[in-house]
C-alpha cells in the first residue's frame, strides 16, 4: 500500500461520516451554509487555508495546501434539489474531494504540488462555477477534476451545454361562466407547447427542448390572466442552443398572437457549457478505477445531463469521471432512491473509489514530466 493510499484509508471514517452528514442536511442552490462549513471546518482541522465567500458567493470557498508550482484543483458540489435532498449524489462528490485531498495533503510539497479544493455552490440551478470562473477563481489553476455518481462507470461522459428561459403570459382573466371578455394565458402556453412538440421532429439528433408550466392559474372556474413557464435546451455547443432557442421563442410568441396575450422572456442565469474531457487525466483515472474493481465498458449511449463544471473545463484541461451506484434504471440521478442511495453503502463505495482514484491520479499527474510540463506551459 503507497503512502497516499495509507493516508486515504486513515481519514475513510471521517469522510464516510461527513458524507452522511451532508445527505442527512441537504441545502438548496446558494443555500448550502452548513454544508459549506461542515467541508471546511474539517480541511482546516487538518492544515487547509481556507478562503470563504470567494466570488462573492457566500457558500463558495477554495482551501489550499502544499506549495508545489503545479496547481491542481478538486471540485466539490455541495447543493441538492427540491424535494428529494442529494438525488445527484453531491454529498459523496463533496466527500471524495475531502477523501482526496486529505490523502494527498501530506504529500504535496515533495510532489511539488499546490492542491485547491474549490467548494463550487449551486451546480443544480445557477452554476456557481460559471460565475466562479468569470470572477477569476480558477485563474493559476492548471487542471482540475471531480468524480460524480450515476448508474455507469464512463471515464469520459458527454455533457450538452444549456441554457434555461423564464416566459411570463400576461392576459385578462375573468369568469369562466363568461368567457369571452377574457384573454386566457393558459391557452397561450398550451398553444405554444404543441407548437414546440411539432418542431422537435425538425431539430437535430441529440437536442433536447424541455419546459414545465410552474404557474398557471388556481380556480377551475377562473380564467387565467398569468401564467409562467420554464424552458431548457440543451445541445452539443451554446451556440448550437442560442440558435435552437430563436426557433423555440418564435413558439412562445405563437401563443401570445394566438390568445391575446403579451409574452415576457427572461434569460435565466444557469448557464452550462459543453465539456472537454483531458485525455491525459481521462487515461490516468481510468487505470487507477480499475485496480479497484470498477469496469468501464463500452456502452453505446454515454450521453449525460448538463454540468457546469464544463465552464470549468473551457478555460483549464479537466475531467469529470462517473461512477456507479448499484441500482435499477428507473432509480437514476435526480430521484428519491439515489439520494437514498447517496447515503448508504452504495455511497460510501463511491467515495472509496472515487476519492482514492483521484488523489492516485492527481500525484501520478505530479510525477509525470510530460503531463505536468503540457498543464504548466503557458496558454494551455
Amino acid at each position: 500500500m503507497t503512502g497516499i493510499e495509507s493516508a486515504f484509508a486513515q481519514h475513510l471514517d471521517d469522510v464516510l461520516a461527513l458524507s452522511h452528514a451532508i445527505n442527512a442536511d441537504p441545502e438548496l442552490a446558494f443555500e448550502e451554509h452548513r454544508t459549506s462549513a461542515a467541508i471546511t471546518d474539517v480541511l482546516a482541522r487538518h492544515g487547509f487555508a481556507v478562503e470563504k465567500s470567494v466570488a462573492d458567493l457566500p457558500t463558495a470557498f477554495v482551501a489550499s495546501v502544499g506549495s508545489g508550482d503545479l496547481v491542481f484543483g478538486i471540485c466539490a458540489e455541495m447543493d441538492a434539489l427540491p424535494g428529494i435532498g442529494h438525488g445527484c449524489g453531491h454529498n459523496t462528490i463533496a466527500a471524495a474531494a475531502v477523501g482526496a485531498a486529505l490523502a494527498l495533503a501530506p504529500f504535496a510539497d515533495e510532489l511539488g504540488l499546490t492542491l485547491k479544493v474549490f467548494g463550487t455552490p449551486a451546480e443544480e440551478r445557477g452554476t456557481g462555477k460559471e460565475i466562479m470562473v468569470n470572477r477569476g477563481v480558477f485563474a493559476g489553476t492548471h487542471a482540475a477534476m471531480m468524480v460524480h455518481p450515476s448508474l455507469k462507470d464512463v471515464v469520459s461522459p458527454q455533457f450538452r451545454a444549456s441554457r434555461s428561459w423564464r416566459i411570463e403570459y400576461a392576459g385578462r382573466g375573468g369568469h369562466a361562466s363568461r368567457p369571452w371578455n377574457a384573454l386566457n394565458a393558459a391557452d397561450a402556453v398550451v398553444v405554444a407547447q404543441t407548437a414546440i412538440g411539432l418542431l422537435r421532429q425538425q431539430l437535430r439528433d441529440g437536442v433536447r427542448v424541455h419546459c414545465v408550466v410552474q404557474e398557471a392559474g388556481s380556480a377551475v372556474n377562473v380564467i387565467p390572466d398569468r401564467v409562467v413557464a420554464e424552458c431548457m435546451i440543451r445541445g452539443d455547443t451554446i451556440t448550437e442552443v442560442d440558435e435552437v432557442w430563436a426557433r423555440v421563442r418564435r413558439c412562445f410568441e405563437a401563443g401570445a398572437l394566438a390568445a391575446g396575450t403579451t409574452v415576457d422572456f427572461t434569460t435565466q442565469p444557469s448557464l452550462y457549457r459543453e465539456f472537454r474531457h483531458d485525455p491525459d487525466l481521462a487515461a490516468l483515472f481510468e487505470a487507477h478505477a480499475k485496480t479497484l474493481g470498477r469496469t468501464f465498458p463500452d456502452y453505446p449511449d454515454k450521453l449525460f445531463g448538463s454540468t457546469d463544471m464544463g465552464n470549468v473545463s473551457q478555460v483549464i484541461p479537466a475531467l469529470h469521471p462517473m461512477l456507479s451506484f448499484d441500482l435499477p434504471a428507473e432509480d437514476g440521478n435526480h430521484t428519491a432512491a439515489f439520494a437514498a442511495a447517496a447515503g448508504s453503502v452504495e455511497g460510501d463505495r463511491f467515495v472509496r473509489d472515487g476519492g482514492l482514484a483521484m488523489a492516485l491520479t492527481i500525484a501520478d499527474v505530479a510525477r509525470s514530466a510530460p503531463i505536468r510540463a503540457r498543464l504548466m506551459a503557458p496558454g494551455n
